[in-house]
């Protein structure tokens, strides 16, 4: 299944970064590729959401989320279209200062008519603008 990982240092308490982290109903403000989210299921620190997502074309596909408040969201795959498997999450570590070193992990599998070397260009482009657009919504939330 092809992966990836990332770490990025949030100039932000880890609190603070958690908070917008698992504030998933808000993601399609700062992230343009989200167009809509809905949460659904919750049951303590475990949630389904579902996202309707542009990347290359408008696909929609479903993850259940377990959180471990404040240093881990992780997500396993429920359904979706071109998808088979979806999984991942972030790991938030204090960095001292009032920073936080996230590392986000995630590993897609796609139906056969996806090629692999579309995810692998869509990873390698798509996961840094994802990071950086969570720098900024992390870094200049009150």
């Amino acid at each position: 299944m092809p992966g990836a990982s990332r770490t990025i240092v949030f100039n932000a308490p880890i609190e603070k970064c958690y908070s917008v982290i698992s504030d998933y109903e808000r993601y399609p403000e700062f992230l343009p590729e989200v167009k809509k989210i809905k949460t659904a299921n919750r049951r303590g620190n475990e949630v389904d959401v579902h996202y309707e997502a542009e990347i290359v074309k408008v696909i929609k596909y479903a993850v259940h989320i377990k959180e471990e408040k404040p240093t881990k969201v992780s997500w396993t795959f429920i359904d979706g279209e071109f998808m088979k498997n979806n999984v991942g999450g972030w790991v938030l570590e204090a960095a001292g200062e009032g920073k936080t070193r996230a590392t986000y992990n995630i590993e897609v599998e796609v139906g056969m008519l996806v090629p692999k070397s579309v995810i692998t260009v869509l990873v390698d482009s798509q996961l840094p603008k994802l990071l950086e657009n969570f720098k900024k919504r992390i870094e200049s939330a009150p």
